[in-house]
């Protein structure tokens, strides 16, 4: 299957919803401001942002004036064009790391989006194009995170770097990458515990993951990488603050995206925070993490067959 053909499935629910209510709007012969608040109202309802939705509005009311532009889907070709343009920043190229030296990446996001899932996830595609990896489990608050990493590691073929539940996160995370530099392996993805509600133990959780990694080298983590899930719509922009409070991200991974009829948040996250996507999850097997790509996810929200 094609990579469109997976954007295409993954986004179905929200491309539904989405296509037909467009398909509504522009059936109509009078193009007014009620239309208008029609068409802004439908982005705002896939979770686009106010801010986004506003910026299509203007593109659409513009496309209308032209009176070249009777045609439906040429319509809905050039909002995905736009769409895509404005996403086509937040493109990072999933395939480049780890091409040097080793690259430590500390993977967050509060528990239940897919954290643990999405490394494995990344384990199997960076072993998929000839990198070597190692898991480090440092989410050692659940012992279900250790054992699920582990399932994991095995499952890929990886090594893990692991210890005792409540022990040290920070003491695993230096353990991972020292082992990973010491056998020259080309990326360490670090598991961390994902608990918002006591902010300041996980802050400094945090401050001492990132300060013991560059004891080892001062460019370590060289990502910080925050997982969201989409059905939370709204509420991921609330996790972006907070994880963005405790150390600098590099990149956002979005999962769940097969799940939700709201897959327009990614415009917004990507709009407000000016973060790029790094990969988008779309299912539940080892090979349904795919690197972002914004033409693809602009025609597959939109509806678009090819």
């Amino acid at each position: 299957m094609s990579l469109f053909n997976k954007f295409k499935i993954g986004l179905g629910k929200s491309s539904i919803g989405l296509s037909t209510g467009f398909k509504n709007i522009f059936s109509k012969k009078k193009i007014d401001n009620d239309v208008l608040a029609e068409f802004e109202d439908l982005l705002i309802t896939a979770d686009t942002g106010v801010e986004v939705a506003k910026e299509l509005r203007k593109d659409f009311e513009n496309f209308k004036v032209d009176n070249k532009l009777e045609n439906h889907e040429e319509i809905l070709k050039l909002i995905a064009d736009k769409m895509a343009i404005n996403l086509l920043k937040y493109e990072k190229d999933l395939s480049l790391m780890g091409n040097a030296k080793t690259s430590v990446i500390v993977v967050s996001g509060v528990n239940g989006v897919g954290k643990t899932t999405t490394i494995g996830k990344l384990g199997k595609y960076f072993k998929d194009n000839n990198r070597s990896v190692v898991f480090g489990a440092a989410d050692t608050f659940r012992a279900a995170a250790i054992d699920q990493l582990q399932v994991w590691a095995a499952k890929v073929k990886v090594d893990i770097i692991k210890s005792e539940i409540n022990s040290d996160p920070a003491s695993v995370a230096f353990k991972t990458a020292e082992f990973a530099k010491k056998n020259q392996i080309d990326i360490a993805l670090i598991d961390t515990a994902g608990r918002l509600q006591n902010k300041k133990n996980l802050m400094e959780e945090y401050k001492k993951i990132i300060n013991v990694l560059k004891k080892i080298d001062p460019s370590y983590p060289n990502e910080v990488i925050l997982v969201l899930d989409a059905t939370t719509g709204q509420n991921a922009f609330n996790q972006v603050e907070e994880f963005s409070k405790i150390h600098k991200l590099t990149g956002l991974i979005i999962t769940k995206l097969d799940s939700t009829a709201k897959g327009g948040v990614v415009l917004a996250i990507c709009k407000k925070y000016d973060l790029p996507i790094i990969a988008i999850g779309m299912g539940e097997k080892e090979t349904d993490l795919h690197p972002f790509n914004a033409e693809y996810f602009a025609k597959a929200l939109l509806g678009f067959e090819s």
